[in-house]
């Protein structure tokens, strides 16, 4: 069975987006850890470029849209939160 290369990055796409969501449901992985939001990212591009290229569909191209676009702002956003976490927690002392 011939797949063309778009069919193939949306599969992939959808295996790395729902094997992410089952290693942050099993403890595996931190919902803002950057393996989580990598995985989110370029899963969320494989079924953009799917559906760009293959065929269109308005609902799920806005919701893989905003899941790329989310996952884009954790990957930048969370080392961020955890240095001022970790400042912060360095200031207080032991308890």
């Amino acid at each position: 069975m011939y797949l063309p290369w778009h069919e193939w990055s949306g599969l992939i796409g959808v295996a790395l987006v729902l094997f992410g969501f089952f290693l942050l449901q099993a403890h595996k992985l931190h919902g803002n850890g950057l393996t989580y939001q990598l995985m989110n990212a370029v899963g969320a591009l494989g079924v953009l470029l799917s559906l760009v290229f293959c065929k269109f569909n308005l609902p799920a191209f806005l919701l893989e849209g905003a899941w790329l676009l989310i996952s884009i702002y954790g990957i930048f956003f969370n080392p961020q939160q955890r240095r001022r976490r970790a400042y912060r927690d360095a200031d207080r002392p032991d308890l």
